[in-house]
């Protein structure tokens, strides 16, 4: 019996087949033979963990017509072969590590299958000794010296990716833990191997994404959401499989189901939700972001082509996985063969009183659930949210140069222009000295650095203010009247204000954020190497890039898609900003491999997830009714759950409250082994115990700020509203706009509630 129904999926595209089939099948089942994945005891010791009914029941050469349907005969042998050998790496790995738990067979088996995967054809590979060794050698071969290093390096490190984050499934199988959900969505992507498949897409359409565009955001964002899709689509169909059999954790429909507290039905239906607002963000992508990005790089003619074809052969993978899917025994799939593309258009229920039914399949196969996310409705009221009760096992401390700290940050905003109207706009001003107050940043990095010297915490201040002031600045000049070329045009200026020699900026501050950035850059990267320099600087661009993001959004009036939220959260709210600082404090005695590692990075977004989310819960009545944002993790909760401002804050917490587990359960039985990996003398291991205190105490400080200030109060925000109100807009081009000539006195009474 299955443990759920399926839900209706969203699948835009449709499913093709190959018409070599039926010789990848021949091909595939020979070379599974010739490398003793399929033979005898005597030819391979793992033949127990596949036989050739097995091999024929599960047909990976159907995955790869289907997933495939352009590729020629020999491109489409080559792909099956690959799929054949990771289907078999993944259930040999679960016979002989997962289901014994044998941590250390493991690391030892895993540890020597990157070096079957050479860059430069001048390396020479070990002697494999055993089927998954001797298959990804002679794959590796075929395949990897026909692309360029980029694409090498780049299919190497996805290849890498889903053979050892195994790892981490098998931890969580150790420990009997089930992930939560923000963790589960970033690992499922190393472990699954969709990117991996993303990488091969690539190969099969023969061609290459131009290396300049790999990592912007619109590429990174089109492979992760067609994994994303990819991986909850076989969640779905894999769960009965997974959980109720092989004893498996990594699963989605499991993850919520525990997480919301809710049915495995609810939980299915939940998946399938997400796994459709990735494919939504797909679509958004490649429509809004692509083009942009294409006259931004001056692409030719034959790149947006190869760039389009890439997005051709993901969609062709992703609508054909789901067609193997519904057919291979080896899912959950009412029966296998009955494919839901056989079923016909509009089909699904019928007789009387089962319209309301069928309204609903055609919703979900349209895609019809897209429009919810543009239905908001700006600058409702919702009044002052009711603070959950929140998880902090952590401390932090007053520094007791805060006062210094204070005067000097406002003596140095003052100085900067932040304080008075902006140049070339009379009257307009973003902060006077009551915002500055009631901001009290100061405060904030005296709990963050509660150990820091005097002139150290002079420095956090002052990028507080910046990062503060800069975040006000660019919505009000750029978010209301949706000026993107002019938000570019800021963006892109930044850049010259951090050069990475000790040279003079190349461009003239116009206004108080070009002006506080060039001088505290000036104040801050001096002692740096040029390596943490870059490193710093592109934490400051994320940071900026994401606000034109932010800006994207407005303009649609979208609700973004909840995990493209809370990946770009983190760099909205200069996360990595703050950490930078830290990590510098640590000096350059770490080294920076060390702050690279599946546990570092753990330890980071965990932390960075924990201060963002409390932040969207403080912020939410000032957002959401004051300044008719979207960005907030409480609204998109609200919106993807279709639930209520409580119970989405609840929710909200509840990450929060995971997440600071998880940080705590990393520093616990991560970080030892990572200390043993990479045999850290003692004082190493003492600077980066001492990275993870500040870490603790900047989720501390960060928490006590937000409930010690004014700045997110109901009293300070109808303050400020008042002020807006009656002096209404000034400066060039809003004499129209005066909002004290379009109402009267009883009528701004009322709305200020006196």
């Amino acid at each position: 019996m299955q443990p759920f129904e399926l839900p209706e999926f969203y699948m835009p595209w449709p499913a093709r087949l190959n018409p070599n089939l039926e010789a990848a099948r021949s091909h595939s089942k020979a070379w599974a033979y010739q490398m003793g994945i399929l033979g005898s005891e005597e030819e391979a010791e793992s033949s127990v963990i596949w036989d050739e009914r097995t091999f024929d029941a599960h047909d990976y050469a159907l995955l790869c017509s289907y997933t495939h349907p352009d590729a020629p005969g020999t491109e489409l042998d080559l792909v099956t072969d690959w799929y054949v050998w990771v289907f078999f790496f993944d259930d040999h790995f679960l016979e002989i590590y997962k289901r014994t738990q044998d941590m250390a067979g493991a690391k030892e088996y895993l540890g020597r299958l990157p070096m079957f995967m050479p860059i430069y054809p001048t390396e020479t590979p070990p002697v494999p000794t055993n089927p998954v060794e001797c298959g990804l050698a002679d794959l590796w071969s075929r395949t990897a010296f026909t692309k360029s290093v980029d694409w090498r390096l780049r299919f190497f490190e996805s290849t890498k990716n889903l053979l050892e984050e195994s790892l981490w499934e098998l931890a969580n199988i150790n420990q009997d833990r089930v992930a939560n959900p923000i963790e589960y969505i970033e690992m499922r992507r190393k472990v699954g191997g969709a990117p991996w498949s993303a990488d091969l897409v690539e190969h099969a359409v023969f061609i290459e994404i131009p290396a300049d565009i790999a990592s912007t955001r619109p590429m990174r964002v089109l492979k992760d959401t067609f994994a994303d899709g990819v991986h909850l689509r076989n969640d779905l169909f894999s769960y009965q499989r997974e959980v109720e059999d092989e004893g498996e954790n990594a699963n989605c429909v499991l993850v919520l189901e525990r997480f919301l507290n809710v049915s495995t039905q609810e939980a299915a239906n939940l998946t399938n939700e997400l796994l459709t607002s990735r494919l939504y963000q797909f679509d958004n992508t490649a429509v809004t972001e692509l083009p942009p990005l294409f006259e931004e790089y001056g692409l030719d003619p034959v790149a947006r082509v190869n760039v389009l074809l890439y997005i051709k052969g993901l969609q062709d993978w992703q609508s054909g996985g789901h067609e193997w899917h519904m057919r291979s025994s080896r899912y959950m799939n009412k029966g296998g063969d009955n494919s839901q593309t056989s079923t016909p258009f509009l089909g699904g229920p019928t007789g009387l009183g089962t319209s309301a039914a069928r309204i609903g399949s055609l919703y979900a196969a349209l895609g019809l659930g897209r429009f919810k996310s543009f239905t908001h409705v700006p600058y409702q009221a919702v009044g002052p949210v009711t603070l959950p009760k929140f998880y902090m096992p952590f401390t932090t401390s007053l520094n007791p140069h805060l006062d210094a700290a204070r005067k000097h940050s406002k003596e140095w905003a003052r100085e900067m222009g932040m304080l008075e109207s902006l140049p070339g706009i009379p009257d307009a001003v973003i902060w006077d000295d009551h915002k500055f107050d009631v901001a009290d940043v100061a405060l904030c990095g005296a709990l963050i650095h509660p150990n820091g010297s005097g002139p150290e915490l002079n420095l956090t201040a002052c990028w507080l203010v910046w990062g503060t002031y800069a975040d006000d600045y660019f919505p009000a000049l750029y978010g209301n009247n949706r000026n993107m070329a002019g938000a570019k045009v800021f963006n892109a200026r930044l850049s010259a204000f951090m050069p990475l020699d000790d040279s003079t900026p190349s461009e003239v501050p116009t206004n108080p954020v070009e002006a506080g950035l060039a001088d505290i850059w000036s104040r801050t990267a001096g002692p740096m190497s040029a390596n943490a320099r870059t490193q710093f600087r592109r934490a400051i661009q994320d940071m900026t890039d994401s606000w034109v993001w932010e800006l994207a959004n407005q303009i649609q009036n979208r609700i973004p898609d909840p995990i493209d939220y809370v990946e770009m959260r983190r760099k909205t709210f200069g996360s990595d900003l703050t950490m930078s600082l830290s990590r510098l404090a640590q000096g350059s005695e770490i080294p920076q491999e060390i702050y690279r590692t599946r546990t570092m990075r753990s330890l980071d977004n965990s932390a960075a997830d924990f201060a963002c989310l409390t932040n969207d819960i403080f912020s939410y009545q000032k957002e959401i009714e004051f300044e008719g944002e979207i960005h907030n993790c409480v609204l998109v909760v609200q919106n993807f759950l279709n639930c209520d401002l409580p119970q989405a804050v609840e929710v909200v917490n509840n990450l929060m409250t995971s997440r600071a587990l998880q940080f705590q359960l990393i520093v616990a039985t991560e970080l030892p082994v990572l200390f043993d990996d990479f045999n850290l003398d003692a004082s190493t291991r003492e600077k980066l115990l001492g990275y993870v205190k500040k870490l603790e105490q900047w989720m501390c400080g960060v928490l006590k700020w937000h409930i010690t200030v004014d700045r997110y109060k109901e009293f300070e925000l109808r303050n400020s509203l008042a002020g807006r109100l009656l002096s209404g807009p000034r400066g060039l081009g809003t004499s129209a706009r005066r909002i004290g000539s379009l109402i009267g006195e009883g009528s701004l009474k009322s709305l200020l509630g006196q």
